[in-house]
């Protein structure tokens, strides 16, 4: 296609109006009160002096910033994404959701069917199982070393009221949720996930499923694996036993130190992550505040220990209400630096007692050849002297 000397000058006019555009929106006035607002606009943006993004994560995957967030919920646009067969373009106008097998009633429905099934919203994580499968270098922020986590409200259909709607056979035990992708992707979930708490989930955050988050419909398994989690969830197949796909075989199956396998792994354990102090803060001497998120798929977080020495002692964290249960819960830690080099660390501690571990005693449990699936180590931030503060690989592990 030929350009047009026209067209050209055009192209660079428009462009430079766009730069001066970005540089008065970037320079606030003097004096805000002396100039005349900013009319309304259709969609409400951040600050031009506060744009955060995901951090992408080569074609598949890109994470939630957690350096930049303050509280428990994830903007939508920043919750973390992971895809094998990229995000596919659905018209919900066309949506349907099979639900078959081993029920009474093969039905088929619509979205404007899930719609008008009585809805429920509750606040929960997600993490991909394999949130801490990369190595780091010192240069490296919370995003990057754990940011395939995050918190929304989501909200749906409890996946046990169209279970009842069909008829699920009193033997069944087990379902295949299959995604719409064009990796097809598709995991067996038991039957008493299903009837629990398992969610249809058509809305984030009081609006609809972004794209990347499965819209239309996805499948929703608070305090499970993201993967099982399917997204553009197209079918449901009843069966009395488990399915045995790709995803559950050859993928997201943990090697043990004794030659032994472990699959269906699906509960995220206990973990933490403080996300201020961190790559790339530099502190000044005084008093800060030490403030991160804890997690569990196992309900409530109990306390989070904070230590300012490297593991020697650790004190209680404050635990910012509400702590809910299956959700990220904000710790606080008021700590004076002092212009010493030292390592923060946290580890969380939920309900049923279960103690955050070292990466040490992981790697004793599972042995070297470990996939990276279901690694929750203790993780901490190198306060330098000068108060630059780097992470490095476990030392204390």
């Amino acid at each position: 296609m030929k350009v047009t000397r026209r067209e050209l000058i055009a192209g660079a006019a428009g462009a430079m109006a766009l730069s001066q555009t970005a540089r008065s929106e970037a320079q606030a006035p003097t004096d805000p009160s002396k100039v005349r607002g900013k009319p309304p606009r259709a969609n409400g943006e951040r600050a031009a002096t506060a744009k955060v993004q995901r951090l992408v994560r080569g074609g598949t995957s890109s994470g939630t910033p957690h350096q930049d967030l303050m509280g428990t919920i994830t903007p939508s646009d920043l919750h973390f994404e992971r895809h094998h067969g990229g995000v596919p373009e659905i018209d919900p106008a066309s949506y349907s959701l099979l639900i078959h097998g081993m029920v009474d009633r093969p039905t088929i429905f619509t979205l404007s069917d899930l719609k008008r099934f009585p809805s429920h919203s509750q606040i929960y994580f997600l993490e991909c199982s394999g949130n801490l499968g990369r190595t780091a270098g010192p240069e490296t922020t919370p995003g990057q070393l754990a940011g395939l986590t995050s918190t929304s409200e989501w909200t749906g259909v409890p996946l046990a009221t169209l279970l009842r709607e069909v008829g699920v056979h009193k033997n069944a035990k087990w379902l295949l949720a299959e995604g719409t992708d064009a990796a097809v992707l598709t995991r067996s979930v038991p039957i008493e996930k299903a009837l629990d708490d398992a969610l249809v989930a058509y809305g984030q955050n009081g609006e609809a499923l972004r794209p990347e988050q499965g819209y239309p419909v996805r499948l929703f398994l608070p305090g499970w694996e993201g993967n099982a989690s399917v997204k553009w969830l197209r079918r449901i197949d009843i069966s009395d036993r488990p399915f045995m796909t790709r995803e559950e075989t050859s993928k997201y199956t943990e090697p043990f130190a004794d030659g032994t396998s472990r699959m269906f792994s699906f509960r995220m354990d206990a973990r933490s992550l403080i996300t201020h102090p961190a790559f790339p803060t530099r502190l000044e001497r005084g008093w800060v505040e030490i403030s991160g998120i804890a997690w569990t798929g196992a309900g409530r977080i109990r306390r989070v220990e904070v230590s300012t020495d490297g593991g020697k002692t650790w004190a209680s964290a404050r635990l910012q209400e509400p702590v809910l249960p299956l959700a990220h819960t904000r710790f606080r830690h008021l700590w004076e630096f002092t212009g010493t080099e030292t390592i923060i660390m946290s580890r969380a501690v939920d309900e049923t007692g279960y103690v955050q571990p070292t990466r040490a005693e992981l790697l004793k449990l599972r042995g070297p050849g470990t996939t990276g699936y279901h690694l929750n180590p203790i993780t901490g931030w190198v306060v330098q002297a000068d108060g630059r503060v780097i992470y490095k690989e476990e030392p204390w592990a």
